[in-house]
């Protein structure tokens, strides 16, 4: 019953209601379409949802009726986000609100819900000022990463952008060091956190894009020690983002470092 649940409750399915989610600027991840329905009204709301960068999605008509869950969709439905994403100014608002140096959490092409959820979830314990993903190629904030971050999305500002490497340069100019998590690079907790600074994330099964990549000024790695040379997305973050809280909140190791 409770996946039933999961796979309708982030649905809005119908020409009408779909029409007016985009008019009333309701946030939406992304509109789903059956192929070869893309004509009359549909048309008109598709060009809106452009407008609105609202990314479009086609499938097979079979598809959209299994993810409607047996609602009538008219070959159109929406799937919404669980809350309004924030901006990325809202992060150093809150950071300066704390009196706290900026520390927000990047994920360049996240696309597994549970991963984001677990992400979001550790981000807020964690003291992070606030997450910012990518609109394309990226799972944003549906049902599912609501339900995985444990409520933390309620409190943990969340930022859709276009382009990720732009967004990195405007953390820079802002004062922001980049701190990008990759197999080849400084052990991570070799190097000073203390200060404003991003964490990048890559996607699961990529890592960090080659731009975003050379957009960091140093790239943290974990030491491996088994025979598999990587760790789940939401793992390695959770794993650097305490390590960044440690030296913020100057908590010492036990040999003093």
């Amino acid at each position: 019953m409770e996946k039933d649940f999961e796979k309708k409750s982030d649905i809005i399915a119908g020409r009408n209601p779909v029409s007016e989610a985009v008019n009333s600027g309701r946030a939406i991840e992304h509109i789903i379409i059956a192929r070869g329905e893309l004509n009359g009204s549909i048309k008109v709301i598709v060009a809106k949802a452009k407008e609105r960068k609202i990314p479009i999605k086609e499938v097979d008509r079979k598809k959209l009726d299994y993810m409607c869950g047996g609602a009538v969709h008219q070959g159109i439905a929406a799937v919404a986000a669980v809350k309004e994403y924030a901006s990325v100014e809202d992060m150093f608002a809150l950071a300066e609100s704390r009196n706290e140096k900026p520390f927000i959490i990047v994920l360049d092409e996240i696309e597994d819900s549970h991963n984001l959820g677990a992400i979001i979830r550790t981000a807020e314990c964690a003291g992070a000022h606030g997450i910012i993903i990518s609109k394309r190629r990226a799972v944003g904030l549906n049902y599912t990463v609501g339900k995985a971050s444990a409520g933390a999305y309620e409190y943990m500002p969340v930022a859709r952008v276009t382009n990720i490497p732009v967004v990195l340069d405007e953390l820079k100019e802002k004062g922001c060091w980049i701190y990008g998590a990759d197999m080849n690079g400084a052990v991570y907790a070799e190097n000073d956190l203390k200060g404003a600074c991003a964490l990048v994330i890559g996607s699961e099964g990529k890592g960090l894009g080659r731009l975003v990549k050379e957009k960091c000024d140093v790239i943290l790695s974990l030491p491996m020690c088994g025979k598999i040379n990587s760790l789940n997305a939401s793992v390695a973050a959770g794993i650097l983002m305490y390590e960044f809280t440690r030296q913020r909140l100057g908590i010492k190791a036990v040999n003093g470092g």
